[in-house]
């Protein structure tokens, strides 16, 4: 952080030899952490900002930040960070106050060295001998108390910091609204109005072929999560080894990672406890509070969560390592279990798979060099556009607002599909996949570093890269919808068969379940998928049907 320059090690060295004096108590009542030529920054909870011990010491480019307050201030207004926007100026009068407090630090210290001296040197009266004692103690206390005023002014500074977005990409578009970049597949496979898709969603077709069960989940667990069943479980594993099989031939390697981390190290990426609004975006897990004892003090256990996306354990695999860079690009995926507690409230737009607690998802990550970040966004959007044409869905490419990014990201792009069901929201369409570029927000925070070739510094800090190649839910509920199939000769079946909320999965409707006239419905599984789906060739009929 902040270094505390004493500038009091070698004179203690040098006046410890006196240790044979009457002088020697003095100089050892000088507390040691003001004999040491730095200081490493501890924070505390009184002070409302905990970094547990076991944390990465995170290393905040504060000179940049004093030097471009109202960089970061705007970009705070940019993002929407209304909260965080005085930040910057206060981390600049936080500066200052610390560099005062040096000031008086110096000029105390070397009253002290002066007395010190006079001691050393000159033989004085008694008299004059208790005054210079007196003024020494006075001035070891008021040492005392700006190291205690330094500390605190270093972790506010740094807790200011750590709650500051990331800058904007000069390719991100300022405000709330999202740039169009391509389309992904062909318009002929967008449903149109007329077609039965408009009344049949994968919460419908999911429980009247026997794929999806909310109902009973909602027993087990409650509203947002499910249970996938027979080919709905089978379509959920192809889906993960499509998508890995796809990143494997772009170059990434495979990582399976824990779904438990220390809330540090999810607050170091970007993800803290609430969003903005106060919104509960983690699961954290209750354990003790109190931890061992390290040196007769109590410890406070680190606090531990779910994890809501793969990145976050992937960012912490190099945490308080220093890479060689010659390793870099270094490209990673894997899938893993998601967790979510923001799912939204129940109704038309969040029901079924589109917004759930818990789901698989595979997560694509990597480090780079810094400068070299587009080469790596570029292959994790041509991973994204390589899957979701295989499944041969109807997407839009976004390059999205400055409004849209999370904390860590300069710049993001969404990839969106079509879903018949949501044609009354936001024209059908919903996000599937995202990329970002997150530039050194998450390696100057968990402290992965590589050798610089520069002789300036020992080292720089790497840029990291995410992306999503594939969630199962949204992909599974697109893949239901769009691949359906219902019989022309069937009868539709209309909104008011089953429960409104698709929950019963059961159709009452004359010819839905296929027995009647014409043939059974039926659901196509894309062709890269079948090679994992042990048996099921090409299609899903209902249950009974051939």
């Amino acid at each position: 952080m902040i270094p505390l320059k004493a500038g009091w090690r070698n004179a203690s060295r040098r006046h410890l030899s006196f240790a044979g004096t009457r002088f020697a108590p003095f100089l050892l009542m000088i507390p040691s952490a003001l004999r040491q030529s730095g200081t490493t920054l501890t924070t505390t909870a009184r002070r409302g900002y905990h970094r547990p011990s076991i944390a990465p010491k995170p290393s905040f480019n504060i000179k940049h930040i004093r030097e471009h307050p109202e960089l970061y201030s705007q970009t705070c207004l940019d993002r929407n960070y209304q909260q965080q926007k005085d930040y910057p100026q206060q981390i600049v009068q936080k500066f200052d106050e610390w560099k005062e407090l040096q000031r008086n630090a110096r000029d105390y210290r070397q009253r002290i060295k002066e007395i010190n001296n006079t001691f050393c040197i000159n033989s004085v009266r008694a008299q004059d001998d208790a005054n210079l004692l007196q003024e020494a103690r006075l001035l070891k206390v008021k040492i005392a108390s700006i190291r205690s005023a330094e500390d605190a002014c270093n972790e506010r500074i740094e807790y200011l910091a750590s709650r500051l977005p990331n800058l904007t990409s000069g390719k991100t578009l300022i405000g709330s609204e999202p740039r169009l970049l391509g389309y992904i597949g062909h318009s002929h496979t967008h449903p149109e109005a007329t077609d039965d898709h408009t009344q049949r969603d994968h919460v419908r077709i999911g429980g009247e072929f026997d794929l999806l069960d909310f109902t009973s989940a909602g027993t087990t667990s409650g509203w947002g999560w499910y249970f996938l069943k027979n080919q709905g479980a089978l379509l959920e594993q192809a889906l993960i080894q499509y998508a890995i099989s796809v990143a494997l031939k772009h170059g990434f390697s495979i990582v399976s990672p824990p779904s438990v981390v220390y809330t540090h190290i999810a607050d170091a990426c970007g993800f803290q406890p609430r969003d903005q609004g106060g919104e509960q975006q983690s699961y954290a897990i209750a354990q003790k509070e109190e931890g061992p004892k390290t040196n007769g003090a109590q410890e406070r256990n680190p606090e531990k969560c779910l994890t809501a996306t793969a990145e976050i354990p992937f960012a912490g695999l190099k945490a308080n390592v220093m890479m060689n860079k010659k390793n870099l690009p270094l490209k990673i995926a894997g899938a893993s279990r998601c967790y979510r507690a923001e799912a939204g409230a129940r109704g038309a737009e969040t029901k079924g798979l589109y917004r759930v607690h818990e789901f698989t998802k595979v997560e694509m990550f990597a480090w780079t060099a810094r400068g070299r970040e587009r080469a790596v966004f570029d292959s994790m959007l041509a991973v994204q556009k390589e899957i979701l044409r295989g499944l041969g869905l109807y997407c839009r490419i976004l390059e999205m607002p400055s409004q849209d990014l999370g904390a860590s990201a300069i710049r993001k792009v969404d990839i969106e599909a079509f879903f018949p069901s949501r044609r009354g929201k936001n024209d059908g369409w919903g996000e599937v996949t995202s990329a970002s570029i997150c530039t050194d927000y998450q390696t100057r925070r968990l402290n992965t570093r590589v050798k610089s070739t520069s002789s300036a510094q020992k080292y720089d800090f790497p840029s990291t890269v995410n992306g999503t190649a594939l969630a199962v839910p949204r992909i599974l509920a697109a893949l239901l919808e769009n691949s359906f199939e219902k019989f022309p000769d069937n009868d539709p079946v209309s909104a008011r068969d089953g429960d409104k909320d698709g929950r019963s999965g059961h159709d009452s409707g004359g010819g839905g379940d296929g027995s009647s006239r014409g043939g059974p419905d039926k659901i196509n599984i894309p062709e890269v998928l079948r090679p994992w789906m042990h048996g099921f060739e090409g299609t899903i009929f209902k249950p009974g049907n051939p």
